[in-house]
């Protein structure tokens, strides 16, 4: 209703100033319709339906049928011939949302297959080719999005549609047969779309869907993860993932405990090798959401999603070692002490080769490890295991780390270790010492070996000449 009032004000609006408005209001199902002064409806094919507002009660469904299929017709927003046609559509859809807004039991069972029909041919589209490669990723020249031409009528039609999920007089037993299994495939290629706007509202009405139609939950997970195969052994690029890891992030919020073995399987088949692909900056905030969720759900998991994130690790990408980071700490404040103990060895050596990492983003951010007390308590209950794996990093950054920021964090670190239990940490200091000193023994002897060899090659050349 919130969206017919500001699109009726903005009419009257624009009909006294004799422009255009320059904004859009939002509405609480999704971004506003913006509208423009209507244009006369003469000689177009809409002007032979009367308003329904205008029509006796008993004779508007049967004009509300007829103006939806009038709204299968479809225009070409790449030209600019047509332009009083294209008004007079869109006021229809308007007019469409309106009647629904303001009308009891206006989706009759069978007046569905006209309402899906409708949907149907005005958003499901082939959508623009564009580069798929990864180094598109970086191109200064593709930051804006390509939005949608189409635009000014497909926006109604999603809001229209989402009314038509969320409204009451829709029976989910019912409507299934209509909004079946086909229809909401074609609905999750359309997360494919480049405007960020239609992928706002594809996200809400499939969420709204899987709420509702109990029947398509099951299908619905499976097809979300076949897309996110796709992302992770095809294409690796794909602009609906963030949308669709929110929608998931709710469910699995909402999943019963014990957790089912299919959810287990989703996490480790599909969300997990998520972490591999190259585009994983563009939705990484979900994706650690989502791992959150699991671990917050059966804390038994962190192990494997940890462990997995160890076997992924970007070697070479510092940006994506920052975000495993983040998220490996996150997953760590959820973490049990006992499955925190099975992993604790493989994790410090990684932690350990991240703190000598010469970029100073990594090191610091791995530093900042110890600021979360609960890893720290971790880390002190298991202190006669990991410290020694850690120590030599530290004493390795304090001495040869170029960063100011970072030896300052590396002190203070060393500095709780110390106060965390003093012998100890002499142990591991003298030890590393030790082996520092037989590094150094060992670096002499090679040189010389190699100084000898050197030598012997020189004798023979000179021999042979």
């Amino acid at each position: 209703m919130k969206l017919i009032q500001t699109v009726k004000r903005r009419m009257g609006n624009e009909a006294s100033s004799g422009g255009p408005a320059d904004s859009e209001a939002a509405s609480k199902t999704g971004p506003a319709i913006s509208s423009t002064k209507p244009a006369k409806l003469n000689d177009t094919a809409f002007a032979v339906l009367p308003k329904l507002r205008e029509e006796p009660a008993s004779e508007r469904p049967e004009l509300f049928r007829k103006k939806l299929q009038a709204c299968c017709k479809l225009y070409d927003f790449y030209s600019e011939s047509m332009q009083k046609d294209k008004e007079a559509k869109r006021q229809t859809l308007l007019e469409i949302v309106e009647y629904v807004n303001n009308t009891r039991n206006c989706f009759h069972e069978s007046l569905m297959q006209d309402v899906v029909n409708m949907v149907g041919s005005n958003i499901f589209r082939a959508l623009p080719a564009k580069d798929r490669s990864i180094m598109s990723l970086s191109d200064p020249e593709d930051e804006e999005p390509m939005l949608e031409r189409a635009w000014p009528h497909l926006q109604i039609v999603y809001e229209f549609f989402l009314r038509f999920v969320v409204s009451n007089d829709v029976d989910p037993k019912i409507a299934k047969r209509f909004l079946d299994q086909n229809f909401v495939l074609k609905l999750l290629e359309l997360f494919d779309s480049d405007d960020p706007r239609e992928r706002d509202y594809l996200k809400t009405i499939l969420h709204r869907i899987y709420g509702k139609f109990m029947a398509l939950r099951s299908f619905i997970r499976r097809a979300i993860q076949h897309t996110f195969f796709k992302v992770i052994y095809e294409c690796e690029i794909h602009n609906g993932v963030g949308e669709l890891l929110e929608i998931l992030g709710s469910i699995i919020n909402g999943f019963a405990l014990p957790l089912k073995e299919e959810h287990k399987d989703f996490l480790t088949r599909a969300l997990i090798p998520l972490h591999k692909v190259k585009s994983l900056a563009a939705f990484h905030q979900q994706l650690s959401y989502c791992m959150a969720q699991y671990v917050d759900k059966d804390p038994r998991l962190a192990y494997d999603i940890i462990t997995s994130m160890l076997r992924f690790w970007p070697m070479s990408i510092t940006s994506k070692q920052v975000l495993f980071l983040n998220e490996m700490e996150e997953a760590l404040e959820l973490t049990k002490p006992a499955e925190f103990l099975r992993m604790q060895e493989m994790l410090f050596q990684r932690i350990a080769f991240c703190i000598t990492c010469p970029h100073f983003q990594v090191a610091e951010r791995t530093l900042f490890l110890w600021n979360n007390d609960y890893i720290v308590r971790l880390i002190n209950a298991n202190r006669k295991v990991l410290f020694p794996i850690v120590i030599g990093a530290l004493y390795t950054n304090s001495k040869m780390h170029w960063n100011s920021a970072v030896h300052g964090l590396t002190f203070n670190v060393l500095k709780l270790l110390m106060e965390a239990d003093p012998q100890l940490f002499d142990e591991c200091s003298a030890k590393h010492k030790d082996q520092s000193e037989e590094e150094e023994r060992r670096d002499v002897l090679r040189k010389e070996r190699w100084a000898i060899l050197e030598e012997m090659h020189a004798k023979k050349q000179a021999a042979c000449k």
